[in-house]
């Protein structure tokens, strides 16, 4: 890729017009703007639009990308976060309607819920715009003060270690564990690309490539999530713990009847397992003695039609949740083309969320039809059974499509690594002293955004496309006139963007 031209005398580019009886070649208005806008090129995060001295770079450029930067940052991280909890707080509202009286006074108003979703809004617009600009500005001014070329190879690394703490403005006091060891994830996933693309290090990354490795990965983490949730739910984030509980479709009291099952030990809530029963119009009878929690589960229903009532509350519940993942990037990613073709876009989202609620419903159920199998198959039921079961259900998502596999893959993995540790600890397993250190979260993020940034600045092709297209976005990348983004080598990148 060659850098960009420094004059206006490049072919094609220059016009000649008669100006009194004299021929001088001037420029045009349009020439004058096409030239203004090589000359004033900003100092880009890519390595091979950096590794020039000759690009110049004029103070005014250097503000006014720090400032669009941090203002899109913003605009990113307000939006997300404000759609998210604009969709959270119609749900809870929704909810209210159909609590009694008493349990409305025990919940939020939905005031409150507006004010504590505004301050998230701002906060997490806050972080990621401060982020935009710090990277950017420490991008700045390194390359003014050491030279793009000299700089380029280790520049961004720095930028993105600097900017990490930034993540402190959603909260001083906040703990953002599961976010930071997921971007950890995508850091690792990003320098494994580049490793496999190594010859030194592309043999041991080789497993990497294989073709199902992201439902590996899912089953992996499917076996630590679910029986976390039924076993210690207080080893996953309070959020996370929320989310499995509705998506779980089961009441806390029945999840404490097949922990006691499995864990072996006596039966403490029988008596109001059949009054959770009875107050939905099921009259159950459960046998203390039993070995199996088929009838805790499902009550009187076999387990063949549990399943199918199950998928189908399962669905309903499904889709509130993909809306706003497919609909609020729809507007930031295709937002040129959702004016050109707003109906093609909007069925694709529409599609993709039919997609993925069909799986987020089916690896709910699937869990429950593998254990209940298990349990029926074996007639026992323990721990060992519950993790057997539960590692299946990540097949579910081969429903998704490849390209978001690895995605949520990825954001399982990291709620399960943080939920196995958080067991250990409370086991004794972990040496206490390495629960002493204060927010290891703001450590771990800033590793892997140096590492993301890194990638980033030096080995863009890792990256998928749309990815890229927001980065270039927000950082203000300037990229070559005839190209969105830069070229891949699909001979390279193939093998590992597909299986990754």
């Amino acid at each position: 890729m060659s850098p960009p031209a420094t004059n206006s005398t490049v072919a094609g580019d220059a016009c000649s017009c008669e100006v009194g009886s004299h021929r001088q070649k001037i420029i045009c208005s349009q020439c004058h703007n096409n030239s203004k806008k090589t000359s004033l090129t900003s100092s880009s995060s890519s390595y091979a639009l950096l590794s020039f001295d000759s690009f110049p770079v004029e103070d005014y450029d250097k503000r006014w990308r720090i400032f669009t930067a941090s203002v899109k940052g913003f605009a990113i991280g307000a939006g997300i976060k404000g759609g998210l909890s604009l969709f959270a707080i119609l749900a809870r509202l929704r909810r209210r309607r159909s609590l009694s009286s008493v349990k409305k006074v025990q919940m939020a108003s939905g005031g409150q819920d507006l004010i504590l979703a505004l301050k998230e809004t701002i906060r997490y617009g806050l972080f990621l715009g401060t982020f935009a600009g710090t990277f950017v500005s420490v991008d700045e001014f390194i390359a003014a003060l050491g030279g793009h070329q000299r700089t380029a190879r280790w520049r961004a690394l720095l930028a993105g270690a600097i900017a990490g703490p930034s993540m402190l403005l959603t909260g001083f006091k906040t703990q953002h564990t599961s976010l930071a060891v997921y971007i950890f994830m995508r850091a690792a996933v990003l320098a494994s690309r580049c490793g496999i693309k190594s010859k030194r290090f592309g043999r041991i990354c080789k497993p990497l490539t294989w073709a199902h490795g992201d439902l590996f990965l899912m089953c992996l983490s499917s076996t630590q999530i679910l029986c976390a949730y039924i076993l210690k739910q207080d080893s996953l984030p309070p959020t996370y713990k929320s989310f499995l509980n509705k998506h779980g479709g089961k009441d806390p009291i029945i999840l404490q009847g097949i922990r006691d099952i499995a864990c072996g030990v006596p039966f403490t809530n029988l008596e109001q397992i059949q009054k959770y029963y009875q107050s939905t119009g099921v009259d159950v009878m459960l046998d203390p003695q039993m070995k199996v929690p088929c009838s805790i589960i499902h009550e009187n229903q076999s387990c063949s039609w549990h399943a199918f009532s199950f998928f189908l509350q399962a669905y309903k519940r499904a889709v509130p949740v993909y809306l706003p993942v497919y609909l609020i990037p729809a507007l930031i990613v295709h937002r040129q083309g959702l004016a050109k073709r707003p109906f093609t876009i909007l069925a694709k989202g529409l599609l993709g969320t039919a997609r993925s609620s069909l799986f987020l419903s089916t690896y709910c159920t699937s869990a429950w039809v593998w254990t209940c199998f298990l349990f029926s198959l074996f007639k026992r039921c323990n721990i060992f059974m519950l993790a057997l079961g539960t590692f299946p259900t990540g097949i579910g998502l081969a429903i998704e499509k490849k390209s978001r596999r690895i995605e949520i893959s990825l954001y399982c993995l990291a709620r399960a690594i943080e939920s196995f540790f958080t067991t250990m600890s409370d086991i004794g397993y972990i040496p206490p002293q390495f629960n002493n250190l204060k927010r290891v979260d703001v450590l771990i993020f800033s590793i892997s955004t140096a590492i993301i940034m890194h990638c980033y600045a030096i080995e863009r092709e890792v990256f998928r496309s749309k990815y890229l297209n927001v980065l270039d976005w927000v950082f203000g990348v300037p990229l070559p006139p005839s190209e969105t983004t830069p070229k891949r080598n699909k001979n390279q990148t193939s093998t590992y963007t597909d299986s990754l």
